[in-house]
Order: C-alpha cells, then structure tokens, then sequence
C-alpha cells in the first residue's frame, strides 16, 4: 500500500509517491526520465527524449479544443539532494522516505524533491486523464535544472510547436511569476602548500542554520555557514594548519553545516564560544558551534597557506550585493558560497551568481575572477542562464489571473523572483514565448526540513485544470 493511496488529487499524489521512489538527484535522470516515457507508452502518447534525458510528450486536444494553440506544461525532472548528518540514504540508488505530517507531505531526514517532482506529477495527472478539457498539450520535462539548467540549455527547441508554457517550478500557492534572474555557476581552486605532521587537532562544526534557496532566501539573513567558518579562523591570534575544510553540497543551496579540522595551541573552545555568543541572532537562533579534540593529523596546510585561505575566503563578496530599485523587496544581484571542499593540493569553492541585470552578473564574475587570480588560483565559469524579462503584453497571464479569481475569489500576486527559472532559457529558444510560472505551497526546499502542503497541492491541481479548459 502506498503511504499517498488515500490522498487527493489520488492521480497526483500517486505520480509523486512513484518519483519519490526514483533516485533522481541532479546527474543521476536517466531512471526518472524513463519513467516518463514508459508512463507515455501507458497512455498511448507520442514521446520522445533527448541526451540530456530531457523528456517531450505529446497529447491531442480534446473534443472542441482542436483549433486552440498548443500550450507547454514544463517542470524539471532533478531534485537537489541535501540530507541531515545522521541520514543514511544514498541518493545515487536510493529513493526518499516520505511521510505525511498533517497537511503536510515530508522526508525522513532528506530534501523531498518536491521541488519539483511535484510539477512533474501534476503534468503526467493531465496527460492520463481524457476527461479534462484542454487544447494541445506538449509535456516538457527537463533534466539537471538544479546545477545550471543544462537540460533546457541543451534542449533543440524545434521539438516544440507552443508558445504558451506553463512552468510548475514555484513554491507559493496564490503567486504567479512572470519574471526571474540570470545566473551562472563559478569554480574556484586556491593551490595551498602542505605542511608536516601536526599536533594538537581540533575538529570544529559550524551546525544549527536554516540553510535554504540561494535566490529564495539569500535575502533573509541566514548566515552562510562556509563564511561563518572563514570569519571564526579569523579569530585566532596563534598560527594554526587547517587540516582539511567541508561545508555544503550545492552552490544553489546556502550551506548550513560546516566542518573544519586544523591544529593549533590557541583555546580554541573558548574563542569559539565567544564567537558564538556574538552570532547569535534572531534569525539564525539555533546556531551551534562546537569543538572536539582529534588525534594528531599526518598533515595539513602550512601556517602561511592556513592563513591565505582565510584572508581569501573573507576577501570573496557573499549574499546580497543589490536590491532592486523598481521592484520593492526584490533582490536585483546576489551570490552563494554553495560548497568549499579540501583537495590535496589546496582548496576547492563554488559559487552561485544571480542578477536580474546583465551587467551587474557579468561584472560580479569578473569580480569574482579577478580576486581569484590575483593570489594565484584558478577560475572558470559555466551554466550561463539568461534573466527572463518580464512581458507587458501576456494573454496567459491574463487568463491564469482572471481564473485564479474564479477559483480563490481574490487575486493572485503577480511578481518577479530572484531564483532561476529555465523560462529565461526556453524563452530564447521559443521565440514570442509566453510563460508564467506557479506552483503549490513548499517550505524550506533545498533542505531536509523541506515540505510539501497537500492541500495546497489539490488546489492547485484544480487551477491547473481551469487554466487549460479556459486558457
């Protein structure tokens, strides 16, 4: 028996508890891509893939809607992949365990993927289901959005005849997005010279933050843990070897754990305590900062490249770097110090960079670049999406606020969002796009506090079916 039999919209909840099952973290699509297309086969539609494991499938209109322009229902097929310290899973051959909690749909110590497994299963609901009423429809499913949207880069839009797309990629019932922010993904190496055996070790963890969306909440104050470390080694007064440094898996996910070993013959238990007390805050409460004595390393970073390290993590910008001037709360250009791992030969970094504006994301890069290169590390940059602008003249747009009001008796936020969004991509491959993107209620995605409202779902699954009987 399956844990989501019970629950409606039964078809949805159903497709998702199926891509629940699937390991499909961003790389690893090619068994949920097959999903797709065997579930298409099921239905007797034409589908077809590509070798980015993006997925088309194609359904007729129904009785009376043959002469209405074909509409693109688009989600992505990965999911990022975060889980807790004590989880287990392996997200390369292992599904995630979900339960329900309330109105809720969550995971058992890992992200739940609903973003965005949950737009993919309400596209394969209207595709099974003949008895909606709806004009051609073109399912688009992409692959790896979540590293760079390489699926939709690479997609041959040719393949594609509409142009009006409905993405599912948002996490706001009641919000329609019709505007969001170019990116791209930078890599960074700093050479580091290796010292002798050392003594005594310490093992420090930065825990406790709320992490989240590197668009979503980069606005909200919540510490990147990967700064937070570069800010305590600050502290110490004595020379001291890093050892080895870890925090965070995704550049688009604000890391909120982060570990470091060195030596030193400071009282570091106390300056981290101290440091900790300064931190606190009220939007990061639940910061924990401990320290563990380890036995003796064999090796490390010599004292001087110790202290390069850090003088070049703090050198580095983080966060926001502009608000937007038109837009009231919209943060225009920011970027995230996603992941910074030890190598043998020095240290690796890498770095989410959003803009609305052009401009500003090139010369943040360059910024980035030219910083790197100044003390002698290595740059490159990749996964290049463009902004998506907003566009004064939507039909779709009118038609999803018009049934929106019909269904919620209240009109829904129209806005534009800091996060990507592959309808800056697919726009300049579809010429005269029309896209608007919505979605249910999602809490804390990237992370394994992330949920998924049921209700929400069901609500949304009956505007979606609206939307395309009176699009």
């Amino acid at each position: 028996m399956k844990i989501l039999e019970n629950i409606n919209p039964k078809r949805v909840m159903s497709f998702f508890e199926d891509i629940c099952a699937i390991p499909h973290g961003s790389g690893n699509t090619k068994k949920i891509s097959e999903y797709c297309l065997n579930e298409a086969k099921k239905m007797g539609l034409e589908a077809l893939t590509d070798s980015m494991n993006n997925v088309i499938i194609k359904k007729s209109a129904s009785k009376g809607f043959e002469n209405q322009p074909t509409v693109i229902l688009q989600a992505h097929l990965d999911m990022v992949c975060e889980k807790t310290p004590e989880s287990t899973i392996d997200f390369e051959k292992d599904g995630i365990s979900i339960a329900i909690d309330g109105d809720y749909i969550t995971a058992d110590g890992t992200t739940l993927g609903g973003d965005d497994g949950i737009g993919v299963a309400m596209i394969l609901a209207v595709l099974e289901d003949n008895t909606l009423s709806h004009p051609p429809i073109e399912a688009l499913f992409t692959a790896d959005e979540e590293t760079g949207m390489f699926g939709a880069d690479a997609l041959d839009g040719n393949l594609l005849k509409g142009r009006k797309m409905i993405n599912i990629d948002s996490e706001a019932e009641g919000v329609l997005t019709v505007s969001c922010a170019g990116g791209a993904r930078c890599e960074i190496r700093l050479p580091a010279e290796k010292s002798v055996p050392l003594s005594p070790c310490y093992e420090i963890i930065i825990e406790g933050l709320k992490g989240g969306h590197s668009g979503v909440e980069i606005h909200k104050g919540r510490y990147n843990s990967n700064m937070l470390m570069a800010e305590l080694l600050n502290k110490l007064t004595h020379p001291y070897n890093i050892v080895n440094i870890e925090g965070g898996s995704k550049d688009n996910a604000i890391p909120a754990r982060t570990v470091c070993t060195l030596s030193t013959d400071e009282d570091i238990k106390a300056i981290a305590t101290e440091f900790k007390n300064q931190k606190l805050s009220k939007e990061n409460p639940d910061l924990e900062i401990t320290v563990f004595e380890r036995t003796n390393a064999n090796s490390g970073f010599s004292t001087e490249a110790s202290a390069k390290i850090t003088a070049f993590l703090l050198s580095l910008p983080n966060g926001v770097q502009k608000m937007s001037e038109d837009i009231d709360g919209l943060v225009q250009t920011s970027l995230n110090l996603g992941i910074l791992k030890t190598e043998q030969k020095g240290i690796y970094l890498t770095f989410a960079v959003r803009s609305s504006v052009n401009d500003e994301k090139t010369a943040l890069i360059q910024s980035l670049k030219e910083i790197t290169l100044r003390v002698g590390g290595t740059f490159e940059d990749s996964g290049y999406y463009p902004a998506w602008e907003y566009r004064k003249d939507s039909p779709l747009r009118e038609a999803m606020v018009e049934q929106f009001e019909k269904l919620y008796g209240k009109k829904p936020v129209v806005e534009a969002i800091h996060a990507g969004l592959e309808c800056g991509i697919l726009s300049d491959k579809l010429s005269g796009l029309d896209a608007v993107s919505f979605g249910p209620n999602m809490e804390a995605i990237h992370t394994p506090d992330e949920k998924l409202s049921i209700s929400s779902v069901e609500r949304s699954y009956t505007y979606l079916c609206k939307i395309l009987e009176n699009i």
